[in-house]
């Protein structure tokens, strides 16, 4: 089968296999709810091994309907396809049930279960659990909420996470998430690593902690995928979460592998098989764990109106029409950069992260929409990181792992001079000389995977939002920023509120874990990156977004540790953006 067909096979096929209407029709009254059981007899079977293991969770709720979803595993003695009964009600004690109905549980997608609940109140919390009625298990009670119709709230609470890695540490983000205040949470992907036990973030505390990534070998096939994702979701914070709130997800590039673009990825090798197939495999494993409400399940990019005051659009900046990523190392020569070859490519405006289809549908989008914010859920940074070109190179060089105490020394030294300079130039020195100027003047992108690699198509993203309050949310890079939107022009655009990571490592992988020596760091990459506004370098957590119909405010919260278990957050950074 080629890859066109696959693809075409697996994004039409329909993952929301079942629907319920709420309050439709005659209400069941199976047996959890009448206290009677019809295995109460001498012949009740001892079933064995069957439960609702990886919790519960609700996805993509609207003012009038939320997916639900489980996973069962069936005891050893039953046969045939299960079917479990969903309750759904209006209270904890499910007094006032809205809708109990038999939902089939799919044996073809790891016998998860997925329904669309529709017909339910807006701004309305709801309770919800499967049961078995055949084996008597019951999952935990989870808890939902549809979102708002305008008028009915006046400020809209979303907690922003991205880059969850089981090897680096504990979830300690999502147990502070599903304590927090938020209305829903949005997932801007990384919601798992591919990569093999030991592989990219282990660490000392691995072992301790038994976080070895499962199935011990890079995940490749379709059942790697489902067990990495069932491996995940045996974690306690996530499944609270999950449990607690309704959650608005996209992929990025490990849900895949590493550095993923529409054709291929820096992590898939040849000798790792077909490349479209592997992709294939995980998008259909990422619907069956995150299943969103989608006409082609390869295109999640999709909108959600809230509250006549947030019209939030979730892109696929990796997966569905990126052109593979630009890299500086193909424009390095003997004498240095090739910088006309390098400026050619990097500014080519045929050059796409969006592709032409959801690039149009963004524009459509903005468009069409009165809300006071417009806000962008988007993988990757948006906002500006240009850096000094000489400092650019001697970051590269330590990415890449040469961090030896002579080199970061070397950094030390660099970024002090640098900083001098651009304070004397902000603060107009005349003594200022061309030579020093142009140190700090000559700037290149540091991440050409973000934004940054695809400039012509960010400022057609910009133009569409002309007139609009643009708010980019992002995650990725591990590190939490704040930066202003501004167009070639240096006219501002709009604001990023970009998250820390739930546990991946930061630049403290870097640089270290000194106090001094981070803040340092981070105060001169804010000075020398013009739009850049606040930076945290080292700590693991998440950014709570609230919007009112004056102001959009970020709070950056953060974990003190993600080797205990510890849900208590401190607020590190607020803004305000009116």
């Amino acid at each position: 089968m080629n890859k066109d067909t696959i693809l075409k096979t697996i994004s039409r096929r329909n993952f929301i296999r079942n629907t319920v209407i709420a309050g439709a029709g005659a209400v069941l009254i199976p047996s959890a709810l009448t206290g009677c059981s019809k295995n109460d007899d001498d012949d009740k079977v001892n079933y064995q091994g069957q439960g609702f293991n990886e919790g519960v969770a609700s996805f993509d709720p609207a003012t009038d309907r939320v997916i639900l979803w489980t996973r069962y595993t069936p005891a050893s003695q039953e046969t045939g396809t299960p079917e479990v009964l969903l309750d759904v009600a209006k209270d904890k004690d499910f007094k006032d049930v809205v809708a109990s109905r038999s939902v089939r549980v799919d044996s073809n997608s790891d016998n998860t279960v997925y329904v669309d609940v529709t017909n339910l109140t807006s701004n309305t919390k709801y309770y919800y659990r499967f049961r078995s009625e055949t084996t008597e298990a019951v999952s935990v009670t989870g808890e939902t909420r549809t979102l708002p119709a305008a008028g009915q709230t006046n400020e809209v609470k979303m907690a922003v996470i991205s880059c969850a890695n089981f090897q680096a540490g504990l979830f300690n983000v999502y147990g502070a998430v599903a304590e927090s205040d938020a209305d829903f949470v949005v997932h801007l992907g990384d919601y798992i690593y591919e990569y093999q036990a030991g592989g990219y973030g282990s660490n000392d505390n691995t072992e301790n902690l038994k976080r070895t990534h499962k199935p011990a070998g890079e995940i490749i096939s379709l059942d790697d995928y489902r067990q990495r994702y069932r491996q995940y979701r045996s974690d306690e914070q996530l499944q609270k979460a999950h449990q607690l709130k309704p959650f608005i997800c996209v992929w990025d590039d490990h849900e895949v592998a590493n550095d993923a673009y529409k054709d291929g990825a820096q992590n898939h090798q040849p000798n790792e098989g077909d490349y479209n197939t592997r992709k294939m495999s995980a998008i259909q494993v990422w619907h069956e764990y995150l299943p969103a409400r989608v006409q082609d399940n390869a295109k999640i990019y999709r909108n959600f109106e809230i509250a006549g005051l947030v019209n939030l659009m979730m892109l696929d900046t990796r997966i569905i029409g990126r052109d593979k990523q630009i890299s500086y190392a193909d424009y390095i020569t003997p004498t240095g950069l090739n910088t006309n070859a390098f400026l050619a490519a990097w500014q080519n405006p045929q050059r796409t992260m969006l592709g032409a289809e959801q690039k149009a549908w963004l524009g459509t989008s903005l468009a069409g929409s009165n809300a006071k914010w417009q806000v962008l859920g988007s993988q990757v940074l948006m906002g500006k990181m240009y850096m000094p070109a000489e400092l650019l190179l001697l970051v590269a060089q330590i990415a890449d792992g040469s961090s030896n105490p002579e080199v970061l020394a070397q950094l030390n030294t660099l970024i002090s001079q640098l900083v001098v300079i651009k304070t004397r130039v902000l603060q107009n020195d005349p003594t200022v000389t061309q030579q020093e100027r142009a140190r700090v003047d000559t700037v290149l992108p540091y991440n050409l995977d973000a934004w940054d690699g695809y400039p012509v198509e960010r400022e057609a993203v910009f133009a569409s939002a002309n007139g609009k309050k643009l708010v980019a949310l992002a995650g990725d890079t591990h590190n939490a920023w704040y930066s202003a939107l501004t167009t070639v022009n240096g006219n501002k655009a709009g604001v990023e509120f970009a998250t820390a990571s739930v546990s991946s490592p930061g630049f403290e992988a870097i640089f270290g874990t000194n106090a001094a020596t981070v803040a340092g760091f981070e105060q001169a990459i804010a000075l020398l990156v013009n739009d850049l506004q606040y930076l945290n370098a080292t700590q693991r957590g998440y950014v709570m977004a609230s919007f009112t119909a004056n102001e959009a405010k970020s709070e950056w919260r953060y974990v003190s540790t993600i080797s205990t278990k510890n849900t208590t957050t401190v607020t590190g950074k607020t803004v305000t953006e009116v």
